[in-house]
């Protein structure tokens, strides 16, 4: 089965400039679609900072959860009437 989409100009102008040759158009649109490919970002980090974007992302995290923990809890504070 086959669906059409529709899509501006200027977009299907910007997928078919990235449309590598022999690809279609749906490949062009997956290929676009689901991030870049490991090995076309491979090697853009030092290893070092690649450490250190991985521990903000973990200090990022860790203050989600502190936020989420105190929102919990101030919830079940109130529900309980104190």
């Amino acid at each position: 089965m086959v669906k059409t989409i529709r899509v501006s100009e200027e977009y299907h102008e910007w997928l078919n400039a990235h449309k590598r040759s022999g690809e279609t158009m749906e490949e062009t649109l997956r290929r676009m679609t689901r991030g870049p490919h490991p090995s076309d970002i491979a090697g853009l980090l030092s290893k070092e900072d690649a450490e250190d974007a991985k521990e903000a992302v973990d200090r990022l995290r860790g203050r989600d959860r502190v936020r989420l923990d105190a929102a919990r809890n101030a919830f079940e504070s109130s529900d309980t009437g104190e």
